[in-house]
């Protein structure tokens, strides 16, 4: 493995980690504090939007990511030969 293909595999693993994180940061504190009210005005099971996502929601799209990132790497192995 050369140095140019690791800094390369880094770059790319960077970019993903930025999305997720991104992406984590907008559901568990936007959705669940910063724009909590105007999503109350939505019911989903019964409960407030807002409040769900603040309770639960932020929690279940975590995990998801956890999976995502999981299969985002294991791809990224394999284009750069680390999954041996």
């Amino acid at each position: 493995m050369t140095n140019k293909n690791k800094k390369k595999y880094w770059k790319e693993n960077q970019k993903y980690l930025a999305i997720i994180l991104s992406i984590w940061f907008v559901v568990s504190f936007g959705f669940g504090i910063i724009w909590a009210d105007e999503l109350n005005n939505i019911k989903l099971t019964g409960f407030k939007l807002g409040f769900w996502f603040a309770q639960q929601g932020s929690i279940y799209v975590f995990v998801v990511l956890i999976f995502a990132y999981i299969r985002i790497m294991n791809k990224l192995d394999k284009k750069y030969n680390f999954d041996k």
